[in-house]
């Protein structure tokens, strides 16, 4: 039972310091988007057609949801006795008890080439992706982590 729990462990640790490279190229990737959007000048209602590509762009009329919050706030401001139960029922909700599963590496240990590589086949990756993929990864990863101290992390699990 305990080699089943340490293998549990270590996939999840493996598994995090795959994400955490991955998750700084999709933050990145998803912050150039609206600036590379912004930056092709197509005149609206108009379409561009190229070779390879095509684009468009259109206005469209929609309204925009109100966010939960301001909806309370206003209401909160028209009805403040009810206002205030609503509130209370909201912060009561929000008071609610989380469960964190922290882990780590033992002072001295490592994870394995192979650990890293199953997490990787488990996502769908080839063996030999999964073997190309791992020292680039691996290598963002050692970076990232010299410009924080890892420490103990922490997954809410309920």
């Amino acid at each position: 039972m305990t080699d089943t729990i340490e293998r549990k462990i270590i996939q999840l640790i493996a598994a995090d310091r795959i994400d955490i490279p991955i998750s700084s190229m999709s933050g990145k990737l998803k912050r150039q988007k609206p600036k590379l959007a912004e930056a092709i000048s197509i005149p609206r209602g108009t379409r561009f057609n190229g070779n390879r590509v095509y684009a468009r762009v259109e206005v469209e009329d929609r309204l925009k949801a109100r966010s939960m919050s301001d909806a309370v706030a206003k209401y909160c401001e028209e009805h403040p006795a009810e206002g205030r139960v609503l509130t209370q029922y909201i912060e009561d909700e929000r008071a609610v008890k989380e469960t964190y599963l922290h882990f780590g590496v033992q002072e001295g240990k490592r994870l394995t080439a192979e650990d890293y590589l199953g997490v990787m086949q488990n996502l769908g990756f080839s063996e030999a992706t999964s073997r190309s993929l791992y020292p680039e990864l691996m290598d963002i990863s050692r970076k990232m982590q010299a410009k924080r101290e890892y420490a103990e992390r922490s997954i809410l699990i309920g």
